[in-house]
């Protein structure tokens, strides 16, 4: 198992420590649940340990009057600041999920054009679910609530809706057409899941759309040395998310690309690429 795996692992368990909630059908109530963790993991799931960025971010679109929403815009430009996707590659629990789907021996479709367009939707889930309905339903007077949990979050139905219906027969018992509609949602990401890598962090994900807004400035960043790269686009052909740069908004920093480079152009840098690029410069200028 690597390394990239055990972060993945560890930063899903210490999200969803709260064991007995699977057991009882409760939720954590303690002080940290008042706190955004990094990836996308329902405040909901029973095990879950702090909220959901995208939630707390559709209360303020709704409640603008919330104060833990502003904290949760400061938490996410942060987060991204700081680290950009690699947020998605190593701490987000939903995306753990869907890599370990992918490892099912299916056939498995192949990069396409299509893929770059339905890229960009993940941009307007963001734009309508998460932010436009509840913001345009406060603003006019009417109650905001959360589309994007409520309508389309399959990470909410497979943490959340199905362990609480499991253990409570009251929330079985109110189960209906919305909740069926969100077991389908879940069953198409599932399935799209086995045949493509990631396919709601790459397609959906309003989340991955924010950190990919702030990948290209990120302090942790995957950097290229031109002196050595020989354009052979072999950690091109190697990236699983289709992106061709480690500045590229798909890139979630899975580290394939520095395993394929034969030159060792790539390497891990703790500076952002405008940064490195500016240490770069001085450091040609002094030769």
């Amino acid at each position: 198992m690597d390394r990239r795996r055990i972060a993945q692992i560890v930063a899903a368990v210490a999200q969803n420590g709260y064991i007995k909630g699977f057991a009882t059908g409760t939720l954590f109530r303690g002080a940290s649940k008042r706190f955004c963790v990094p990836g996308l993991n329902c405040y909901s799931c029973p095990g879950a340990l702090g909220a959901c960025p995208i939630g707390a971010i559709q209360s303020l679109a709704a409640n603008p009057s919330i104060g833990l929403s502003f904290y949760a815009y400061g938490f996410i430009l942060l987060a991204g600041a700081l680290a950009g996707r690699f947020v998605c590659g190593f701490l987000c629990p939903f995306g753990l999920i869907q890599e370990l789907l992918h490892k099912i021996p299916l056939k498995k479709l192949r990069e396409r054009p299509a893929f770059k367009l339905l890229s960009k939707l993940k941009y307007a889930v963001l734009a309508v679910l998460v932010v436009g309905i509840p913001t345009c339903l406060a603003a006019s007077g009417g109650v905001g609530f959360p589309a994007f949990c409520k309508w389309l979050c399959p990470a909410g139905t497979l943490e959340a809706g199905i362990p609480l219906a499991i253990a409570d027969s009251r929330v079985r018992g109110a189960a209906g057409a919305l909740f069926a509609w969100k077991v389908s949602v879940l069953l198409l990401v599932i399935f799209l899941s086995i045949k493509i890598f990631r396919p709601f962090c790459r397609f959906v994900c309003p989340l991955g759309a924010l950190y990919s807004l702030l990948n290209r400035v990120s302090v942790v960043h995957i950097r290229t040395d031109g002196s050595r790269c020989d354009g052979c686009g072999k950690c091109v052909a190697a990236c699983p998310m289709g992106a061709d740069s480690p500045d590229s908004p798909e890139c979630i920093r899975c580290g394939r690309c520095l395993g394929a480079c034969a030159s060792k152009a790539k390497c891990w840098s703790a500076a952002s690429r405008n940064a490195a690029s500016r240490n770069a410069a001085k450091g040609s200028a002094s030769k």
